[in-house]
């Protein structure tokens, strides 16, 4: 996928404005029609795990289809960063969205015919998740072909405010429609909504694409890439912290439709209006990242901390509004968190690297849920709800803390408490001055 001679003509636009990367026309076009799939995808997560609960009732059950469909990620989820290094990105993610809609199509033949049963979805999961292996990282490290280094960060953030937008109208939609006909159209809904990216990605100027040069087929880049990341603090530890709250801290299927269920006694629309409150937080994170512009770690660890104590406070809260309500912040700081990682870790990695790096970070944010899911399941199915949604904030909070202890001292910081009147009461500073300050 080499450029053109006009491959760097236009200057680039500004990186200080929320929307810049809209400029960029392949972004543009990459933009809309993720957007429209991805409206269609949420439609299918909540008409799957309703559609799972009403054939079983059971939470667990939930959690297992969820862990179907991240556990090829946690199996061969570095193998799919290899292969997006090797292999022209674009005509890559022309196969695995086309993939993806079949899975859809599939799904909803069974359903609207009547034939579904609760081992279809398992299936359709596990495949979805084969072909999400390949496409994750793909998408992620494409970001950079289509916008260049300057406008990297800010198109990160504005892909999560795609993603979240379609997360307010895709929970709605879905409920509407389970409520009047059933999941089935939902999932039809959302095997025709993958024509959006193909036509969007067949549309690009290959021309206008940033040249990233391609690893070479041999042997041990797995190793490599593993290698890589274990040598580099400002790596590990941010796909470190990723990894205990993807795995423990964002099991929201299984709280949310066992609080709808059992807690509240009420159906699938109050699930779709929880998942949409709680994109309408993480729209909220999404879009002040973009205008943040630059992705410190600090701020990633300080989300995190945040995160896993509200996750503590909503398990408890004891009215059904105060529950829904607290799912705004939550849903604005873990978008933070994955953001704030996702964009962080990507300016940290050379280009050749970056597919197998991106594949790394998908693998243990997503693939750790086939770990979690089931015990996160097991644990809201024997002691509740409540206690299930504690523990996976717990989890968050106890990671997070760690983390940012670590990156203290590789950064050579330490804790500055000043209780005076106007100044920063607590802070982390360099050794040299809080010995000067001593």
């Amino acid at each position: 996928m080499s450029p053109g001679p006009g491959a760097h003509s236009a200057p680039a636009p500004s990186p200080t404005t929320m929307f810049s990367s809209l400029k960029i026309r392949n972004y543009r076009l990459f933009a809309t029609g993720q957007v429209v799939s991805n409206t269609g995808t949420w439609m299918q997560r909540i008409a799957q795990d309703w559609l799972v609960l009403s054939l079983t009732g059971s939470a667990s059950a939930v959690g297992i289809t969820v862990a179907l469909q991240f556990l090829p990620m946690l199996l061969f989820g570095l193998y799919g960063g290899v292969l997006a290094d090797r292999l022209p990105k674009r005509q890559l993610l022309v196969a695995t969205q086309s993939a993806m809609a079949l899975t859809g199509l599939a799904l909803a033949a069974l359903t609207l015919s009547g034939h579904v049963q609760v081992w279809h979805v398992y299936l359709t999961a596990f495949l979805l998740g084969l072909v999400t292996v390949v496409d994750n990282p793909a998408r992620q490290s494409f970001v950079a072909e289509m916008v260049g280094p300057e406008q990297l960060s800010n198109a990160v953030s504005l892909n999560s405010a795609n993603f979240q937008s379609a997360r307010l109208v895709g929970p709605a939609v879905a409920g509407v429609l389970i409520t009047a006909v059933g999941s089935g159209y939902a999932f039809l809904l959302n095997g025709l909504s993958f024509i959006a990216p193909l036509v969007g990605l067949l549309l690009m100027r290959t021309g206008e694409l940033h040249k990233i040069e391609r690893a070479p087929r041999g042997k041990g880049q797995l190793r490599e890439g593993l290698k890589y990341v274990a040598g580099r603090p400002e790596l590990i530890w941010p796909i470190v912290l990723v990894g205990f709250i993807g795995t423990f801290g964002f099991n929201f299927p299984i709280w949310l439709s066992a609080f709808v269920n059992n807690v509240y006694h009420s159906g699938a629309s109050t699930y779709g209006l929880l998942n949409t409150l709680m994109a309408a937080g993480s729209l909220a994170g999404a879009l002040l990242a973009a205008r943040r512009g630059t992705s410190r770690l600090r701020v990633l660890v300080a989300a995190a901390m945040l995160f896993g104590v509200l996750e503590i406070v909503t398990a408890f809260a004891p009215q059904f509004w105060i529950f829904a309500v607290l799912l705004v912040p939550i849903g604005m700081f873990g978008l933070t968190v994955n953001v704030t990682a996702n964009s962080s870790i990507q300016m940290a990695t050379e280009p050749a690297m970056r597919g197998r790096v991106m594949s790394l970070f998908m693998m243990v944010f997503v693939g750790g849920t086939p770990l979690g899911a089931p015990l996160v399941g097991w644990i809201t199915d024997t002691y509740g709800p409540r206690i299930g949604f504690a523990a996976g904030g717990a989890v968050a909070l106890v990671a997070a803390t760690g983390v940012g202890v670590m990156l203290a001292r590789v950064g050579g910081l330490r804790l500055k408490i000043d209780l005076r009147r106007g100044r920063r009461h607590v802070e982390f500073v360099p050794r040299e001055e809080l010995a000067t300050a001593a």
